[in-house]
């Protein structure tokens, strides 16, 4: 594995190294949406004050993203925005790894997801499609597979 000279590598042995948070205005119509609409799992749910989500865990595979209730993790927002605060931008997006590229779209477009990114061929391999969460977010979903090609320079 490639690794900077002299730069450490701090990488736990765990399932996932790299877990996704995300903050949502109504964090538990989220979670069912993502669970339906892309078929994540929930993990953990903890609940804060009212209908707030202090901290939320939805697997994917062994993938995993963190979530909380925009209104409990204010400290954040001095730090990042909503995509509704940036006219519908993302500074960052999710990618999704599927079996079945086909029915992960009709499983989404079902759910009411808004396609961003119609369903194609990549040149690079696989199909893909990106679609918008009810809160903007984006979604990136394929079934190319980075761990199964070789690496060009």
């Amino acid at each position: 594995m490639w690794q900077h000279e002299g730069m450490a590598n701090y990488a736990r042995d765990s399932k996932s190294t790299v877990i996704p948070g995300m903050r949502y205005r109504d964090c538990l119509a989220a979670i069912e949406w993502l669970c339906t609409a892309l078929g994540f799992d929930k993990r953990a749910v903890y609940m804060g004050e009212g209908k707030s989500v202090m901290h939320a865990e939805l697997t994917f595979g062994n993938g995993m993203i963190m979530l909380g209730s925009a209104s409990v993790c204010t400290e954040f927002s001095k730090y990042s925005a909503m995509p509704d605060e940036l006219a519908g931008r993302e500074t960052r997006s999710v990618s999704l790894m599927v079996s079945n590229c086909d029915a992960a779209y009709a499983q989404a477009k079902a759910a009411g997801a808004e396609i961003v990114f119609d369903l194609v061929e990549k040149e690079y391999g696989g199909k893909a499609f990106t679609c918008r969460d009810p809160e903007g977010h984006l979604w990136q979903v394929g079934d190319y597979n980075p761990w199964e090609t070789t690496a060009k320079d």
